[in-house]
């Protein structure tokens, strides 16, 4: 109908706004021509077997210091939203929803799994994924403003916890995980739409998963 074609309209662009919020705080980088900035990228962190360094499109190929950063914050950025929104992923399918409701009459049981969270008749009202988006902006704003401080003091609590010797390690850890979780998310996305099957190693396996 005319009412719903405007909601997934109105949805969608939400979205595209959200992305184009994002990339217009991406600052400019100048980049360098000089070959030994390059080849220094290779035994940062993050590059260790069985990759070793691995950068198949190019995207530190003449790079300075300042573009790697920029970069390595991204990346760390985006495997942090890709641990949660795999987090998220499980926990709704297996049910799991907040009590009361997440707006008048609508009860956050009602809501859907997946894109059916953002489309369909059980999908987030759009005031309440306005908000959402409100929010997420404000947060990562916030932490783009104070990231030196924050990462200081998670740093410092996390030497205290596990010792200084083991921060590279868990930094590591965490980078990887980042990794591995963007391609999760990815991957349920992706079997979602081709058949709503998001876990499909789990069919495989004999063990579905109702979704």
């Amino acid at each position: 109908t005319y009412i719903t074609n405007n909601t997934e309209m109105f949805r969608v662009a939400l979205l595209i706004a959200l992305i184009a919020i994002a990339t217009a705080f991406v600052p400019s980088m100048t980049r360098s021509n000089t070959r030994s900035l390059q080849m220094s990228f290779s035994d940062r962190l993050g590059a260790q077997p069985p990759l070793g360094f691995f950068d198949p499109l190019g995207l530190l190929t003449d790079a300075d210091e300042a573009r790697f950063t920029r970069l390595r914050d991204v990346e760390l950025k985006h495997g942090r939203i890709s641990m949660l929104a795999v987090l998220g992923h499980i926990v709704t399918t297996a049910g799991l929803r907040f009590p009361g409701d997440i707006a008048f009459g609508v009860p956050f049981a009602s809501i859907g799994n997946g894109f059916n969270a953002l489309f369909g008749p059980h999908a987030v009202p759009q005031q309440g994924l306005t908000q959402i988006i409100i929010f997420i902006g404000a947060v990562d704003l916030g932490y783009t403003y104070a990231k030196d401080q924050i990462e200081a003091v998670h740093l410092g609590k996390l030497a205290e916890i596990v010792g200084a010797n083991k921060v590279e390690s868990k930094k590591a850890i965490e980078l990887n995980n980042g990794r591995a979780a963007q391609l999760g998310i990815l991957g349920l996305a992706v079997h979602e739409k081709l058949n709503n099957d998001p876990y499909i190693i789990n069919s495989l396996l004999g063990a579905p998963v109702p979704f």
